[in-house]
Order: C-alpha cells, then sequence, then structure tokens
C-alpha cells in the first residue's frame, strides 16, 4: 500500500481534489439510492459508499477503484429475506457485508481470480441487462406511488398494469420531471452533478406545489452523525453463507472488470488479487460501521477518473465529501422525495441494460444464445443470490462441454529425413503398421470418451501393429482417460498389437502406475521424454519398426 504522506503531492493534490469533491458529491444521492434499492434504510447505503470508497482506496491496487454499493449487489441483497424479516434486520445487514468480506478477502489471499474466467459472457450479459431490469421494475412503487402485489417483481409489474388508475399523479410527475431533469442536466456543463441538481429541484418541488409525496423521512431516520462501530451477529453468519458468496462473486466479478480497464497513472495495470483484498477489507469495515455490502464500481470508478483524478487521494477526499454532508445536510437529506431517488435509480437500470451485447451474444450461436436467455429469465423470477449461482453453475457445464468437444487427434508421419508431416488419423489400426498419434486439446474426464471415439479402431485384420501416444506437455491426465488407455492397451494387445507412450512428466508416470496401465502396456513401451523435442520419438519410432519388423519379417512396416 502506497504510503499516505506520499500521496501529498503538489502535482496532484489539486486535481485529485476536485475528482474527490464531483464524486464526493454525486455519491450521496448515489448511496441513497443503493440503499433503497437494496430495501433497507437508504442511510446504510450512504454509509457504505462513505467508508467503502475510503477503505478501498487505501487497500486496492488500484488508484481509481470506487468500492461502492453496485445495482447488482443491492439487487441480491433486496433478495436476501433474512436482511429483511430477522428480529434485528439491521445487523443482518452489517453480518452479511463482513461475511462478503471475508469470502472476497479469501480470494484475494488464495489469489483466486483465475475462477473468474470460468464464468462465460454469455452468462454475465443475461445477468447484467437481467439486473438492469429489476432495478426499473423495483422501483415502480415508489415511481408511482402504487404498492403494488406479488411474488416477484416482474408479477408486481403486472399488477401496477392492471391497477393503473390507482397511479399517484403528483408521485408519478416528480418521478418523471426528476429523469427529465436529470439527463437534460447531464448533457450540460454540469455533467455528472446534474444528477444532484435534478433530484435537488425535483424534491424541493414537492413543499413548493404543496403535494402529499413521500420523502425519506417517511421510512427511515436520517441521522446527522457519522456511524458507530457495531460488532455483527455471529449466530447469523451460517445463514447468510450462499448471498454472502453470491454478493462476493458479482462484487469481484465487477471488480476485475475495473482492474483490467483502468490503468495507474504510470500506466501499469493494477494487480487483481489485490483489488480482491482491497474490495474484502472495504467490506469488513462498512459492515463494522453500518453498511450494506460493497464491491468495484464501474460507473463511479470512470466518474472520478474522467473528473481527474491523478492519485488514490481523490478517493480519499471523496469520502471525506460525504462525511460533511452527513454531519451538515443530514437533516435536509431526509427531505428528498423518494419518487426523485426511484427516477434515478431507473436511469440507472435503464442505463445497465446493453442491446448491443445481447445482439452480440445472440449472433455467436444457438448454445451461447440459450444460456443467455435462461440466466436472464432465471435472474428475473428467482432470487437472485441463487441466480448468481445458477449463472455460474451454467458456465462450469458450458465450460467442461466446450473443452470435451474440442479434443482432436492428428496422425504424424515421418518423411525419413527427420520431418513429420500432420494428417487424420486412419480410422482402423491395419497389419503391420506404425501409427504416431497427437492429441490436441483437453484431455480431462469429459473429453475422455471423445478421446476413446477418436482412436483408430482395433478390427480382425489388425495384427502386429504399433500406436505410439505422444503425451508430452500433459501434467495432469486423471483416472478417467487412464481407463481409457488401459481399454486401447488391452484391446491392442488381444489383437497381437501393442501401445506406445512417449511423456516427460514424473506425476504421468505415477498415474500410469498407480492405475494399473503400466502393467497393461508394460514399462518397456513407456519412454520419457527429455529436453530435446522429437529425439525420444525417433527412438520410439525406430523400436517399433523393429518390433513390427519381428513379429513380421514378410511384411513391411510404415516409413
Amino acid at each position: 500500500m502506497e504510503k499516505l504522506r506520499s500521496l501529498f503531492s503538489r502535482d496532484t493534490i489539486r486535481d485529485d481534489a476536485v475528482a474527490g469533491l464531483v464524486l464526493g458529491v454525486e455519491s450521496v444521492p448515489d448511496g441513497l439510492a443503493g440503499g433503497l434499492l437494496a430495501g433497507v434504510n437508504p442511510v446504510y447505503g450512504l454509509y457504505a459508499y462513505m467508508v467503502g470508497t475510503f477503505t478501498g482506496g487505501l487497500f486496492t491496487s488500484s488508484s481509481f477503484m470506487a468500492v461502492q454499493a453496485t445495482g447488482a449487489m443491492a439487487i441480491v441483497v433486496a433478495d436476501v429475506s433474512q436482511v429483511h424479516t430477522a428480529e434485528d434486520p439491521n445487523r443482518i445487514l452489517f453480518t452479511l457485508s463482513i461475511l462478503t468480506g471475508i469470502f472476497m478477502l479469501v480470494a484475494g489471499l488464495f489469489k483466486l481470480g483465475s475462477i473468474l474466467r470460468f464464468v462465460s459472457n454469455a452468462v454475465m450479459v443475461g445477468f447484467i441487462n437481467a439486473v438492469g431490469v429489476n432495478i426499473i421494475l423495483g422501483q415502480l412503487d415508489n415511481f408511482t406511488g402504487y404498492e403494488a402485489e406479488g411474488a416477484n417483481r416482474v408479477v408486481r409489474t403486472f399488477d401496477l398494469i392492471v391497477n393503473f388508475t390507482q397511479i399517484h399523479l403528483p408521485t408519478f410527475a416528480i418521478g418523471v420531471l426528476t429523469i427529465v431533469l436529470i439527463v437534460v442536466l447531464e448533457r450540460t456543463k454540469l455533467g455528472p452533478l446534474g444528477m444532484v441538481v435534478g433530484i435537488i429541484v425535483g424534491s424541493a418541488l414537492v413543499p413548493i406545489l404543496g403535494w402529499q409525496v413521500a420523502q425519506l423521512n417517511d421510512i427511515a431516520d436520517i441521522p446527522s452523525s457519522l456511524p458507530f462501530p457495531m460488532m455483527p451477529q455471529w449466530s447469523a453468519m451460517f445463514s447468510l453463507i450462499v448471498p454472502a458468496l453470491s454478493l462476493a462473486f458479482i462484487g469481484l466479478v465487477q471488480g476485475a472488470g475495473i482492474s483490467a480497464n483502468f490503468p495507474d497513472e504510470d500506466g501499469n495495470y493494477p494487480d487483481a488479487s489485490r483489488d480482491f483484498v482491497g474490495q474484502g477489507a472495504a467490506n469488513i469495515a462498512v459492515g463494522i460501521f453500518q453498511g450494506m455490502p460493497v464491491g468495484g464500481s464501474m460507473s463511479a470508478s470512470s466518474l472520478v477518473k474522467k473528473a481527474g483524478a491523478r492519485t488514490r487521494m481523490a478517493l480519499l477526499f471523496s469520502s471525506v465529501v460525504m462525511a460533511v454532508v452527513i454531519l451538515v445536510f443530514g437533516d435536509a437529506v431526509g427531505y428528498i422525495a423518494m419518487p426523485a431517488l426511484a427516477g434515478l435509480l431507473m436511469i440507472v437500470g435503464f442505463r445497465t441494460i446493453k442491446p448491443a451485447d445481447i445482439k452480440s451474444v445472440w449472433k455467436t450461436g444457438t448454445t451461447q444464445a440459450m444460456v443467455m436467455t435462461v440466466t436472464f429469465v432465471l435472474t428475473m423470477i428467482v432470487p437472485l443470490q441463487y441466480a448468481v449461482l445458477v449463472g455460474v453453475g451454467i458456465s462450469m457445464i458450458l465450460y467442461i462441454i466446450n473443452q470435451s468437444n474440442r479434443v482432436t487427434i492428428k496422425r504424424w508421419i515421418p518423411d525419413g529425413e527427420g520431418n513429420m508431416r500432420e494428417a487424420d488419423p486412419p480410422e482402423t489400426v491395419d497389419e503391420s503398421d506404425v501409427i504416431i498419434l497427437q492429441p490436441y486439446g483437453s484431455l480431462f474426464f469429459a473429453a475422455a470418451p471423445v478421446f476413446e471415439e477418436l482412436l483408430p479402431d482395433v478390427t480382425e485384420t489388425t495384427t502386429d501393429s504399433v500406436v505410439i501416444l505422444r503425451l508430452r506437455g500433459r501434467t495432469d491426465l486423471g483416472s478417467t482417460f487412464m481407463d481409457v488407455l488401459r481399454r486401447y492397451a488391452e484391446e491392442l494387445s488381444s489383437a497381437n498389437s501393442k501401445l506406445v507412450l512417449i511423456s516427460a512428466d514424473e506425476r504421468i508416470h505415477e498415474q500410469l502406475a498407480v492405475t494399473r496401465v503400466t502393467a497393461a502396456i508394460g514399462s518397456e513401451n513407456i519412454y520419457t521424454s527429455d529436453e530435446w523435442v522429437g529425439a525420444t520419438l525417433k527412438r520410439a519410432y525406430a523400436d517399433a519398426q523393429d518390433w513390427v519388423a519381428a513379429h513380421a519379417p514378410d511384411e513391411t512396416s510404415e516409413g
């Protein structure tokens, strides 16, 4: 971690202060909206932004990663029943944040970032776009003033459509006006601050016009003080494992995108594993100081970078700005109109939906389109913490199927001058033949049946032949693949032929011995290759020709 003292540079402090002011001011309504989206006291969203941004700024590798409550994570929190129905729901929320942080911390310390590559783009596109739709549908009650009923957001939306005559027009008008103001003002010199001004203007119209429209004060107490530490409810941790894992996974996926797209000022890309650690530390701090779960926010990171941030000091400044707003303007925050915040969230949801990504995946192929569609539908109708894990499962299955279907086998044919010509393998092993086979692709358990199907068949005409299988570069084959080798060796042996293996890895030799493949093939038919590529193959091929000639002296071997 960079020393704080080294960050106070006259060359960068002004730019960082301005960027921090922009992010800090913008994060106040955004944080409140995040809490509202999660269905908790909006101030817990604001606390999460303040503490998460500061702690993340200290511990992440990335200088510009803003660790805040993201829309996807807030939607997951909204679907965690314990957060809303327990005897002490607030402590459950804070415990969820801490447990999420622990999982993130473990992922970072053990450098588990490689796991994220198993999640297919189709799954992420389906999930993120469904989250965008969920954000919009989840705010229709606050946006229209009608409390719809139903088991999920889709059902409640249909209930609203059926009962559209019960929409509270003043509430709806403030929501629509806020959306229009934000969209228009963001295109002026105000830029991102147009969001803040739009919400202030929309909320200010409520008392001016004398309308009865719900405000933050009506649903929660907005304190004018900073949060005090609070211990988690340890007894609830076991019941929160699934949602915490889902939250950690979402946060890390989004954070990995920031790590890969926001190089530091020196041009170097940050360490993704250390960013995991930073997000984990931020969540633990957020949970202790009364906040909801947080993760790397792409929108906030983009904002602070575009605002001119030079170092991570911009993130620390933004947290100080949020703290000042809470202390000085806490009472005023309570008068923000609920439909104004709902309008802000609906804009966020709309911008989360990426039609271009959907179109791209759809054109990739039927399988990818199906995976995206299934993930989208599941995310819309089941609690998100389960939809996330199902999406990960779909990605894993898709990866296994894809890898198992990519295995191929080629035949190498020597030309007599030390060169090898590559061709398709023969369908059968002929009489008095020497066949060199080189497999390509993954050879793990799911690919073993495909590999076995591609091997040349041992038929009634097969006799006095040798099949050489080159496994150089393989470090782990597994028992399923070993069974294939043993069966094929036994088939060849029954036809008075044999299988020869070439491998350099000691672990492969150990696996061959413990799975009885060595016994089936014969230790003399297992060659250990060295640093000279091709030398062992030439020796094995020459020995095979001699063996064929000795067993079938009247036949010519392959040359």
